[in-house]
């Protein structure tokens, strides 16, 4: 059996020292690991550039990475108005199911309101039901707009 948080979690900035907790939390979460796809977001969000709303946040307890959250400020096309997206969230196998990822969204939220943004978005597969789940009960629910895809074979 797992052990249960029972402590709260504090936010705080992420930092690179995170950097290997982060991609072993991701790699639990989809069987992967993405060393050099993390360096490239670690290197995004750890000095954004001067025009751009990047926050990368850590939710620590006893001196390690319960969990992560990575939003961000984006204006797409199709007339989409300027908005925080959640990028990317994981919590360490241990502390899932005990509000960290909730404690982490709501940080998130908190920066993107103080940045004068009215909504947040995200994506998720439709068949990860436990980040559907989180995501509805977070209060996030299906948006205008559909996203569509063509894969890329051979040239006809």
């Amino acid at each position: 059996m797992s052990s249960v948080t029972t402590a709260v979690a504090t936010i705080r900035p992420l930092a690179a020292a995170d950097f290997d907790q982060v991609v072993a939390i991701d790699a639990w979460h989809t069987g992967t690991a993405k060393p050099e796809y993390w360096r490239r977001v670690f290197a995004a969000f750890l000095a954004p550039a001067e025009d751009a709303l990047r926050v990368g946040l850590a939710a620590e307890l006893d001196g390690r990475l319960a969990g992560y959250v990575f939003g961000e400020a984006r204006a797409f096309e199709f007339g989409s108005e300027p908005c925080g997206w959640v990028f990317a969230v994981g919590v360490a196998e241990p502390h899932l199911r005990h509000g960290v990822a909730s404690r982490l969204l709501s940080a998130l939220n908190r920066r993107f309101r103080e940045a004068g943004l009215g909504l947040v978005r995200t994506m998720v597969r439709r068949n990860d039901v436990p980040v559907l789940s989180f995501f509805r009960a977070s209060g996030f629910a299906g948006g205008p707009y559909v996203e569509l895809e063509l894969p890329l074979g051979a040239e006809e």
